[in-house]
């Protein structure tokens, strides 16, 4: 299956459908590991309670065409997934802020899977400078452009205390990294050549917390 475009792909990709591809994937594969060999998508909108014509809608900005009445060939529909969302290429990161969330997205072995390779980590706290996690040696973060050229990264996972997002910002753009994965929540004020996703985990517990007392158990 040939590679799509990229201009292409982020032109006929909504966010909400990149954000469901994953869902999708993670279904997909649970059925090969089951050996199967064909699904539909009325199977996995019933897996995942989404109405069928959404799901064919979905993964047909991957490339693939289901036939007519069968299904998707399992093993093509999780190599054009993967393949759409660049998780087939390797990617290498490194995270600044080695605190319990930065460990623990050291600890993520999810992230791997996907492409995604924890090269480098750099830190604020004399403390942690020189110790290793994860068999990683923690840098200074005044040394992230060294520690960048080095490794090779061209993506940063962010994770310091507010206080110290934009200084570190300010340092990443003096690097060639091209995204930053930001864990805080500041929006950065960066050069537009570097692409900034913002993963605020308040809000998410926002809309959980709010809707909660509205719940109610079959």
């Amino acid at each position: 299956m040939s590679k799509i475009n990229e201009k292409f792909k982020q032109s006929i990709a909504s966010i909400p459908t990149i954000k469901s591809l994953p869902s999708y994937l993670n279904l997909v594969k649970r059925a090969s590991a089951e050996g199967t060999s064909i699904i539909s998508a009325t199977n996995i909108a019933r897996e995942l309670d989404l109405e069928p014509i959404q799901v064919r809608k979905d993964l047909a900005v991957t490339g693939i065409i289901g036939k007519p009445r069968i299904g998707y060939n399992v093993e093509e529909l999780i190599q054009a997934i993967q393949s759409f969302l660049n998780w087939d290429v390797k990617h290498k990161a490194v995270i600044v802020g080695c605190g319990n969330l930065g460990s623990a997205l050291m600890n993520y072995g999810e992230l791997k899977n996907h492409g995604l390779t924890i090269v480098g980590a750099a830190d604020a706290s004399p403390e942690k400078v020189g110790t290793k996690k994860m068999g990683i040696t923690i840098s200074a973060v005044d040394d992230l452009p060294v520690l960048i050229k080095k490794t090779g990264a061209t993506m940063v996972i962010l994770t310091v205390p507010p206080s110290e997002a934009q200084s570190v910002a300010d340092i990443l753009d003096t690097t060639d990294i091209k995204a930053i994965w930001n864990f805080t929540n500041v929006k950065l004020k960066i050069s537009n050549r570097i692409l900034v996703l913002m993963e605020d985990l308040s809000s998410g517990f926002a809309v959980l917390s709010f809707h909660l007392p509205f719940y109610k158990e079959d």
